[in-house]
C-alpha cells in the first residue's frame, strides 16, 4: 500500500474502473436515482434509519436542509470520475462518501455531489458550501489549521507522469531547471515539487488539464498521487506512462468542519467498525487487478 510496487498495480483496476463508469453513481448536482458504488446495482453500505449523532453543527445543518451536500473531484479515474455523457460518478473517494452519507441515513436521492477544485476545498468547507469533502483530499497540519480530518480512509504516494517517449525523467531526483512539472493549484504535489526539487512549475485546478498539456508537449511531467496519475495512463497507455518510485505519503481524510468532533468521531467509528465495507469499496473500484491494501487506523480525534 505504501510502495509504488503495490500501488502500481493500480492502472489495470483503474482501466476496470473507467470501464465502469455509467453503471453507477449520480448527475452533476444531483442524488441521481443509481444505486452507486458497484456495477452490480447493489452496494455493500445500507442507509442508516436511526441515527443517534447529537453536538455536530454540521449534521443539525444535514437535518435543517434535508439532504447532504459532499464536494468531491470528478477527473480521476478510479477514485472521483465523473462521466459527461451519462452523468455517472464513479470511484473509491465518491463511494466513500456515499458510504458516509448512508450511516448519516442519506442515500444517493439525497445527495447533491459539488465538484471543488483543489485550492478551494478549505475555504468551501469553512464557509459551508459543503458539509465535508472526500477527494484524494491529504492530511496535512497546515490544512488542520482551518479545517478537520476524519480518517485516514486510504494512504498512497505522490509520482510522476510523462510522455511514453520521454527517457530523460526517471523519478524526482532526475527533475531539472529544464522540465516544467504541472500539478493542481494549492496541492501538497506541487509545493514539494517547488521545495525539493530545482524544475520548474505550472498550474491548473485540474490534474486534467495538466495532462492535457503533457499530451501536447507543453509541459514534461505531471505530478500528484500515483493512485490518480495511474488512471489517466490507464486511459492513454500509448503516450502516457508512470515513472519512478513514490516520493511522499499521501494519507487520504475526509474534510470537514473545524471542531466538528462529534461527527469526527463519527466518521473514524464508521471507518473503523466497517472494514469489510471499506475493502468491498475499494475491490469494486481499484482491486480488478488481484492489489492488496491494507484499510489504515485512523488518527486519533483531538
Amino acid at each position: 500500500m505504501r510502495t509504488s510496487r503495490i500501488i502500481a498495480g493500480l492502472s489495470l483496476a483503474a482501466a476496470a474502473a473507467i470501464a465502469l463508469t455509467g453503471c453507477n453513481g449520480a448527475g452533476p448536482g444531483t442524488g441521481g436515482t443509481g444505486d452507486g458504488g458497484n456495477a452490480g446495482g447493489s452496494t455493500p453500505w445500507t442507509v442508516a434509519t436511526s441515527v443517534d449523532l447529537t453536538g455536530s453543527p454540521t449534521y443539525d445543518n444535514i437535518k435543517k436542509n434535508d439532504k447532504i451536500t459532499i464536494g468531491v473531484k470528478e477527473d480521476q479515474p478510479g477514485l472521483g470520475y465523473l462521466d459527461t455523457t451519462t452523468g455517472k460518478r464513479t470511484g473509491f473517494d465518491v463511494d466513500i462518501a456515499r458510504w458516509m452519507a448512508a450511516s448519516l441515513g442519506y442515500g444517493e436521492d439525497k445527495i447533491t455531489f459539488k465538484p471543488i477544485a483543489s485550492a478551494n476545498r478549505e475555504q468551501s468547507i469553512v464557509n459551508g458550501d459543503i458539509d465535508y469533502y472526500v477527494g484524494t483530499y491529504s492530511i496535512t497540519d497546515k490544512r488542520k489549521e482551518q479545517i478537520s480530518f476524519a480518517g485516514p480512509y486510504f494512504i498512497t504516494g505522490q509520482g510522476l507522469l510523462v510522455a511514453k517517449d520521454n527517457t530523460t525523467i526517471t523519478g524526482e531526483k532526475s527533475l531539472t531547471a529544464d522540465d516544467v512539472v504541472c500539478s493542481a493549484t494549492g496541492s501538497t504535489s506541487i509545493q514539494r515539487i517547488k521545495s525539493d526539487t530545482p524544475a520548474k512549475t505550472k498550474e491548473y485546478d485540474t490534474y486534467s488539464t495538466c495532462v492535457q498539456d503533457l499530451l501536447q508537449g507543453q509541459v514534461d511531467a505531471v505530478t500528484t498521487d500515483e493512485a490518480i496519475l495511474l488512471g489517466y495512463a490507464a486511459q492513454d497507455p500509448e503516450h502516457l506512462k508512470t515513472v519512478g518510485d513514490v516520493f511522499s505519503e499521501e494519507r487520504y481524510g475526509i474534510g470537514l468542519a473545524k471542531n466538528d468532533a462529534a461527527l469526527q468521531t463519527f466518521f473514524n467509528n464508521v471507518l473503523t467498525n466497517g472494514h469489510d465495507v471499506w475493502q468491498k469499496i475499494f475491490d469494486n473500484n481499484l482491486g480488478a487487478s488481484g492489489v492488496k491494501a491494507d484499510q489504515p487506523a485512523v488518527d486519533p480525534v483531538g
